[in-house]
This record gives C-alpha cells, sequence and structure tokens, in this order.
C-alpha cells in the first residue's frame, strides 16, 4: 500500500509527499515528488542514504514536514538551514533534509533515535503518538497537531474508552525543533458523532491528517474508522 500522504510544497513550486509503504512486513516512510499533482516521481525510503542504511527496515510512517503560512500560502520552511520532519508512531521522531527527499533521522549519542514526545500514561496518547498535518511555524513556535492512541490496560484515560484515537497538539521552539514548550494534557478532537463510532475502530477515530488554509479559515481533515473523511472548520489556530 501507499498510504497516510502528507503533502508540502516547495519553494519552487514542486510538491513534496510523505508517505507509507506498506508491504505486509514493515512500514517504511517514503517520499515522492510533482510539479503538477498528477504526474509523481517515486523517491524510496526517506531515510535510504542516512547512516549507510541503518534505518531503512525500521518501521516508519506519517511524516509531518515543517512548514509556514506566508502570504496565504502554505510552503515548507528551513530553519537552521535545514527542513525539519516530525515523524513515527509510538513516539515522535525527527529527522531533517536538504532537499525535502533525503532525510537523515536525529539520533542520541548512543546512535539510537532521538525522541520529540512520547506516549503518556493514564491520558488520551498512552499507547500512541503519530504526528497529523505538517507542521506549521507560528510566531509563537511550531505547532503539531498528532493523533494520540489511548492505551488498553492499566495505562488507559479511564475519560476515553480504550483504543480511541483522537487528536492532540504540542508547541515546539521556533529556533529549536526538539524543545518542548507546551503540550495539551487532554484531546482537543475525539469521536462524538455516529459515523466517527463505527468502522474498523469500534472504540471510536478522529484521526487527523490534513490541514488547509482556505478564505482566512483552516480546514482539519481526519478519518473517521477508516469508513470516512471528517473535517472541522477554524477561524484561527
Amino acid at each position: 500500500g501507499c498510504e497516510d500522504p502528507r503533502i508540502v510544497e516547495r519553494n519552487d513550486g514542486t510538491y513534496i509527499v510523505a508517505y507509507t509503504a506498506w508491504n505486509r512486513d514493515v512500514a517504511r516512510l517514503c517520499i515522492a515528488s510533482s510539479k503538477d499533482l498528477v504526474h509523481w516521481k517515486k523517491h524510496g525510503p526517506a531515510f535510504g542514504n542516512a547512516y549507510e542504511g541503518k534505518f531503512v527496515n525500521i518501521w516508519s510512517k506519517s511524516g509531518s514536514i515543517v512548514t509556514q503560512l506566508k502570504n496565504g500560502k502554505i510552503t515548507a520552511v528551513k530553519i537552521k538551514g535545514k527542513y525539519w520532519m516530525y515523524w513515527g508512531e509510538k513516539g515522535v521522531n525527527l529527522a531533517t533534509s536538504d532537499d525535502l527527499i533525503n532525510w537523515t533521522p536525529l539520533v542520541e549519542n548512543d546512535g539510537s533515535l532521538k525522541y520529540a514526545i512520547n506516549i503518556r500514561a493514564g491520558k488520551f496518547d498512552s499507547d500512541l503518538t503519530e504526528p497529523g498535518p505538517p507542521a506549521l511555524l507560528t510566531k509563537k513556535g511550531i505547532l503539531l497537531l498528532y493523533n494520540g492512541k489511548n492505551a488498553l490496560g492499566e495505562n488507559t484515560d479511564k475519560n476515553l474508552p480504550a483504543e480511541t484515537y483522537s487528536g492532540g497538539q504540542v508547541l515546539f521552539d521556533a529556533n529549536d525543533p526538539t524543545k518542548v514548550l507546551e503540550r495539551t494534557d487532554n484531546y482537543f478532537i475525539k469521536p462524538d458523532l455516529p459515523h466517527e463510532m463505527r468502522g474498523q475502530y469500534k472504540a471510536g477515530t478522529t484521526f487527523i491528517e490534513g490541514l488547509v488554509y482556505f478564505h482566512k479559515k483552516w480546514f482539519l481533515y481526519y478519518g473517521t474508522a477508516d469508513s470516512m473523511v471528517g473535517v472541522a472548520v477554524k477561524n484561527s489556530l
């Protein structure tokens, strides 16, 4: 499968999509590019050239590239000379790039993957933290909307059904995309409508993936248990 696409535009008009390549064995974060949104060139795994291929075969997905709204248009933006991307599933990792195609994951001193945020026991994101739409550089910092899954068992948020997918927010430092400034303790969107409570995930799903700025409003698109696509609208973030 070619799943979970997140799309950004580069300043030169090239469109870049980060998507999950699923071969029923390992989910790999991959990159494709296009000039017209019709004809696409696949570039393979995002981490294929990093660290001599060390992270090619790890489970990786959901690439949220940092963007900026300028003159009514959202485009990918560099911070300290690099493009940045939040990615991952059980926790949120980071990567940088010079061209939006070849990405290098951030690692700790021991070579293990660096985490920007991780799951939290007893909260809506106790089982999963997975990036949503492309992150957005704002005056207050980098806003990442992400998906949280409630755990099944002792770590569950007792105010939500176990295994519910809902949305959270985290704000990173504008000059240091690894530094958390604020993070919501609770979800800002959760399943509560009939079509959000049926489908593949019976506990309910609002899985956010697309964010569009149109007519001075923000349109947040989300999946509802792999059955429908929903949209929520807000005047400002």
